[in-house]
């Protein structure tokens, strides 16, 4: 009778099977041998002292006669990655965190009891070595082994190829495959955590505080989103994973800290796209008696220092088309985005005044360019939010190199200062790069009372519909109350900072392990 499986596993899973099974019996080989008192199956006594980058970097010029004088003695350990067989001798590429190098194996110095183990070790078990440097006669910078030990039992093969689309989810999903096949998988993340280590060195020289704040909050706040609710049993009342800390990391203003920051992750139960992960890590900065111009310069240099220190260059490419670090940054109002970068027609009088500024026109764009009404409720949108979806839709892709957006409504930045000569529009900035956003920063907030008249907005909003309109949070009210000194706050994608830097298309590949469906079983 055939397996009731059989008509649904490949070839490729049943070859695979096969090797597991034959990687277990060996395994089961090493447990007996363990039971026989002849040294454990999975050893925990050898530690490696050298790594294959720092041996490179120091023995790179070195001559094969300078290596054989020198005597370089060598103890390391790794993954073995590629593995030639040739009789009494063999050679072995093995993996470190750091880097391959190439190890000599052979009977007559490892013993031909350990040599005969060797033989059947495979692709993928770590060992450890100890040996010294030599050159191969192609010039290959070499570690000829005295000894040599398996230190774990790798169970799973190693998959031949992984490229392609049919492979791409399986990079996300086992992602410790990729960083052990992919150097450039481990490069990127390598880029990003020396990345953020810029980023904290250059707001410590910059006198900026790292607080940590709650990651649940009572209150979802600090952003218009969609909260990742929760219970908490103890208490026995609803919590919620943070959207974002901005109304944490500004009672801390309030208390006395001029200068602070929080790189840590923020949470929002919507969408996933190549731009988009629920769970995404973000830099939010307060500093008082700033205001949304000092924000923009501060944050200009900061984005040109990372690129600097990483990269060493401020003339970036990503997805082939040059992106300029080093001019400065363009800062363009919200209407002169649209006038900018919009069809001629758009900046034309249309009788009362530019066609920007017409509610009805810009509806009858926004149908034109795809839009629908069932979908936008283009018919209830005032001429803010007609202008803001605008340029959602049509202008926002073209901000190609670095651009500060200006002077949003109003009504859609609750808790953002507004313009003294302008009182419809915020004190509020967006910054876009290759034609997304990266960061989005205002002058505060800082009247008690008008904040809490913004809040009650935003509560009708709710009960009207909106699900990422923000709650009344009346602490944060009575914070204020106390006194809040002017200040200018920026919260900074990360993730998105990373593919710039790293030239990577979807966010999924600068986060280690991203947001997906659960894996179906069996």
């Amino acid at each position: 009778m055939p397996d009731s499986h059989s008509d649904s596993v490949t070839p490729a899973a049943l070859d695979e099977n096969h090797l597991i099974a034959e990687r277990r019996e060996k395994l089961r080989q090493l447990r007996q041998r363990q039971a026989e008192g002849q040294g454990p199956a999975f050893p925990n006594d050898f530690q490696p002292r050298d790594r294959a980058a720092a041996i490179a970097a120091a023995h790179q010029a070195s001559d094969a006669d300078e290596l054989e004088r020198a005597s370089v003695t060598v103890r390391m350990a790794g993954r073995m990655m590629l593995k030639r067989v040739m009789g009494k001798a063999s050679f072995v590429a093995l993996q470190d965190a750091t880097g391959r190098i190439q190890v000599y194996v052979r009977s007559n110095d490892v013993g031909e009891e350990v040599y005969a183990e060797f033989r059947r070790w495979d692709l993928g078990d770590i060992v450890g070595v100890v040996g010294h440097l030599f050159r191969t006669r192609t010039g290959e910078l070499s570690v000829h082994a005295q000894s040599i030990r398996l230190l774990t039992k790798s169970l799973r093969p190693l998959p031949d190829k992984f490229h392609g689309l049919s492979d791409q989810e399986l990079k996300y999903r086992q992602r410790y495959v990729d960083l052990m096949i992919d150097e450039s998988a481990r490069q990127r993340f390598v880029l990003r955590s020396q990345a953020i280590a810029q980023l904290r060195a250059f707001m410590a020289s910059q006198g900026f505080l790292e607080v940590e704040t709650p990651m649940l909050h009572p209150i979802p706040s600090g952003a218009n989103a969609r909260p990742f609710a929760t219970h908490h049993h103890a208490l026995d009342q609803a919590m919620y994973l943070r959207i974002a800390p901005e109304l944490y990391l500004k009672r801390l203003i309030v208390g006395g800290f001029e200068r602070v920051y929080e790189l840590n992750r923020n949470f929002r139960n919507e969408g996933i796209s190549i731009r988009h992960n629920p769970e995404f890590t973000m830099m939010e900065f307060y500093a008082a008696y700033w205001n949304h111009r000092d924000l923009m310069t501060f944050t200009e240099e900061l984005i040109r220092n990372v690129a600097r220190q990483t990269l060493g260059t401020l003339q970036l490419t990503y997805g082939g088309r040059a992106v300029d670090l080093e001019a400065p940054f363009a800062r363009w109002t919200m209407r002169e985005a649209i006038c900018q970068c919009s069809p001629a027609g758009v900046a034309m009088e249309d009788g009362s005044g530019l066609c920007v500024d017409s509610a009805s026109w810009l509806r009858q764009a926004l149908l034109r360019h795809g839009c629908s009404e069932a979908q936008h409720q283009l018919s209830t949108r005032s001429l803010a939010a007609l202008q803001v979806l605008y340029f959602e839709e049509v202008v926002e892709e073209q901000l190609w190199q670095p651009t500060f957006l200006c002077e949003h409504p109003i009504e859609i930045s609750p808790l953002a200062r507004a313009s003294d000569e302008r009182p419809e529009v915020a004190e509020r900035f967006e910054l876009y790069i290759t034609g997304r956003e990266f960061g989005n920063g205002f002058s505060e907030l800082n009247d008690a009372e008008e904040q809490a008249v913004r809040f009650r907005a935003q509560v009708q909003a709710r009960e009207r519909g909106d699900q990422e309109a923000m709650h009344y949070d009346a602490d944060f009210i009575r914070a204020l109350e106390y006194g809040m000194p002017p200040t200018g706050g920026c919260g900074i994608g990360i993730d998105r900072l990373m593919m710039l830097l790293t030239d990577s298309p979807n966010i999924r590949d600068v986060i280690l392990f991203p947001a997906l469906r659960h894996e179906a079983e069996g």
